[in-house]
Parts: structure tokens; C-alpha cells; sequence
């Protein structure tokens, strides 16, 4: 499998973190991965404003970002803002499964959008790349199908779309389970998000995971580079 970013010709400082992680347990409900979920969501509220939450450097620079590629982001928005904005707004994230506390966990700590996917359910290679218009994709948890907008940032396997505009909504085709054995955690970051510090979060990812699902863990830096791995 064949893992590559294609969008560096329009955002030429971008990294994406990837750790991938083989023969975990993925459990749900561990005591100390809510209580890391519910301190970073009380420091969340404590510095980042509900009033002017859009407009912090690290979540103003993805909406820009957005716009770029013809997406509007009062419509279609980052995940690290519809995270931040449920947080500030009082909701209270729930525990899902070890993985997923995981990347909402960091999201939260880093201001930075952070998602995965189950690998064992990937057809063919992924990549991250601009959309023709005419590929599949099943939000999670639905089964209507839609079609992403052409130029869209999309990241796809060779048969459906995982996550529409970069990072705003996950697909339900390799969405994680407490199944889940095999996985690919990505880290995005834009600038003010140096690559230096995208390593360091996505490491800090690596280490959660080694201690709280086990298994065999790596990580790898992807930026223009170094644009593809192999998995």
C-alpha cells in the first residue's frame, strides 16, 4: 500500500504526521484516556474564546486554507474547529474507543486537525488529493452517497473518498471500531504550525497509543520533500 500527499503544488509548507499502528486494542472506556478528554477540554475553554474562537492563528490558517481550494468554511468547516467550537460551547466530547480519544485528545492539546482509519478496510492505496467531482463517498454512520465538489481536497482510497475536504468529514468506509487492528493516524498542520513541532505532536500521538491500545507503532513525516511512504 502506497500512502501519498499530491497537493503541495497550493500549499507547499503543509505536513501531515502519519502513525501507523498494527495489532492494537482498540478498547473503549478507559478511565484515563476521559479523564485526559475532560481536562483538555476544561484548559480548551480556558484559551480559547467562544466569542472569537474562528479567529485563533491555528484554526483561522485551515479556513483559509479552505477557501483556497473553493470551499467555504461557515458551511464546511475544519474538524479542529467543529471540535473547538463544540468544546467552547459547553458540549462534552464522549470517550468513543481508545484511538479516537486519542486523536480528539491531541486535536484539542494542539489545535490541530487529527483523524484515522481502519487499514484493513482500505482498497488499494491512499492518497491525498484533488477531487474530479464524479468519486464516492458515504458519510459516517449514513448510506446516502455524495460526490465531493471538483478541486476538492479529498483523501481517498481507490475506490471511495475517507475524509471530504481535507479533514471536515469523515466517510463511514474505514471509520474505526473497537475492532480495529490496524490504523493510520494523520496529523495536519499548516503554518504557524512549524515541522519540527508537526513531529513532535505526531510522536506524542505515537507514544498514546503504544500505551494505551500496545501494539506495533510508527510514525512517519510526509511534506513536498518527502511525499510518499509505503505501508
Amino acid at each position: 500500500m502506497r500512502y501519498r500527499i499530491e497537493i503541495f503544488d497550493h500549499f507547499p509548507q503543509y505536513v501531515r504526521g502519519v502513525v501507523i499502528a498494527r495489532d492494537i486494542e482498540n478498547r473503549q472506556g478507559q478511565q484515563e484516556l476521559r479523564d485526559m478528554l475532560s481536562k483538555i477540554q476544561l484548559q480548551t475553554r480556558q484559551k480559547v474564546s467562544e466569542q472569537d474562537y474562528r479567529e485563533h492563528p491555528q484554526i483561522a490558517n485551515w479556513r483559509e486554507a479552505y477557501r483556497r481550494f473553493g470551499i467555504n468554511p461557515n458551511k464546511q468547516s475544519p474538524s479542529v474547529e467543529v471540535l473547538v467550537r463544540q468544546v467552547v460551547k459547553g458540549r462534552e466530547l464522549k470517550s468513543i474507543n481508545a484511538v479516537v480519544d486519542i486523536f480528539n485528545y491531541i486535536s484539542l492539546k494542539y489545535l490541530v486537525p487529527s483523524g484515522a482509519d481502519d487499514l484493513h478496510k482500505v482498497v488499494g492505496d491512499l492518497r491525498l488529493r484533488y477531487a474530479r467531482g464524479d468519486e464516492v463517498f458515504i458519510p459516517l454512520n449514513r448510506q446516502e452517497v455524495e460526490h465531493p465538489k471538483p478541486g476538492e481536497v479529498i483523501y481517498a482510497d481507490d475506490e471511495k473518498v475517507l475524509c471530504r475536504c481535507w479533514n471536515w468529514r469523515q466517510g463511514d468506509h474505514t471509520k474505526l471500531t473497537p475492532e480495529t487492528k490496524w490504523v493510520a493516524v494523520n496529523v495536519d498542520c499548516l503554518p504557524p504550525v512549524t515541522k519540527e513541532k508537526a513531529e513532535e505532536i505526531t510522536r506524542e500521538v505515537a507514544e498514546l497509543i503504544r500505551r494505551f491500545c500496545g501494539g506495533d507503532v510508527n510514525y512517519y513525516m510526509l511534506d513536498r520533500d518527502n511525499p510518499e511512504i509505503g505501508i
